[in-house]
């Protein structure tokens, strides 16, 4: 591990690999960093500026595609709008986001301060949510308003206002309004607390400097869920996840700088958090993901995207599969 370590980039270096002492276990003792520096920073600062680092395809055929350099500026950009509304290091900020960019803008610029990130399946119900705001006293909740799955839109908006209802430690509530559509009324927020995703935003503060991170500090949390009883928070320290995530998207995945990866996951779970965001951009890869089920609008969906945008590895559980695709 003490080399394995040279994967990632350090502020400072560590002075001691491992310390154990059963059950407390520690790794990188005094090594400094940011988890955002490593996925975006090197990137931008290199001959990555300009190569896709995220192409995001909707179920109804929305595109976006960042660049390194974009995903910098829009992560930096929402990092300050954070820090604007009091968030620091070591606040927690729960996140309640379909698989769309603004989810996993959200939690780079969460680590880019030092907030402790913890996503919330944006499938789970009110009583979910409100339990695993309650156990980690969030100070901020980041959401949608609705989310998409086969064809029709899931308001998630009811879902939250029920949640955070009477939790005076949630001081702001940050909603990324999707637009609406021919016949939806018209989205009205329900207090002051709540603010839009992009207008909270300063559009000329594209810079944040990366909160120095010791490699112990929580990175962040993400809960059971919850099936043999109350879900029990796991806490996920910078220094020893982002290692070994970029090691195992490394030697595991064997996810390269010149692959188009997607993982068929989503950011609300484990594998979401480290091979759809930290692992794959960690490599410099350009990561693929579609919000929406794989059969719809058809069976077919999945290996027409695969076709049409060049994926030649891909992670559907339980296995990973590399295919080869001819061009």
């Amino acid at each position: 591990w003490a080399e394995k370590v040279k994967l990632i980039e350090w502020m400072k270096p560590f002075s001691k690999v491992m310390k154990f002492d059963p059950p407390n276990h520690e790794w990188f003792i005094g090594g400094k960093l940011n988890a955002t520096v490593s996925c975006i920073d090197r990137h931008v600062f290199g001959p990555r500026r300009l190569k896709a680092a995220l192409i995001w395809v909707g179920e109804d055929g929305e595109e976006h595609t960042y660049t390194y350099n974009r995903l910098y500026r829009e992560v930096n950009r929402f990092a300050n709008a954070l820090k604007k509304l009091g968030v620091k290091k070591g606040d927690r900020v729960v996140i309640y986001m379909p698989l769309t960019p603004e989810g996993i803008i959200s939690m780079l610029a969460c680590a880019r301060i030092g907030a402790i990130h913890s996503v919330v399946f944006a499938g789970m119900g009110t009583q979910a949510l409100r339990s695993r705001l309650e156990d980690s006293q969030a100070k901020v909740i980041i959401c949608a308003d609705y989310a998409f799955r086969r064809g029709k839109k899931l308001a998630l908006k009811p879902t939250i206002d029920e949640a955070v209802r009477d939790l005076v430690f949630v001081e702001h509530v940050i909603v990324h309004r999707r637009g609406s559509r021919p016949g939806d009324p018209p989205f009205q927020f329900e207090s002051e607390r709540e603010h839009d995703f992009y207008d909270v935003q300063d559009g000329h503060a594209i810079h944040c400097p990366p909160e120095e991170m010791d490699a112990e500090d929580p990175l962040f949390i993400l809960y059971t869920s919850g099936t043999t009883g109350k879900p029990k928070g796991v806490v996920h320290a910078t220094g020893g996840y982002m290692v070994g995530t970029t090691y195992l998207a490394r030697a595991f995945y064997q996810i390269g700088e010149n692959d188009i990866y997607w993982s068929t996951s989503d950011i609300g779970w484990i594998v979401g958090h480290s091979f759809i965001v930290y692992g794959p951009l960690s490599v410099g890869a350009a990561s693929f993901y579609r919000e929406g089920v794989p059969d719809y609008p058809s069976p077919d969906v999945t290996w027409e995207l695969v076709e049409r945008y060049g994926v030649n590895v891909m992670f559907t559980a339980p296995t990973a599969v590399r295919m080869w695709m001819s061009h």
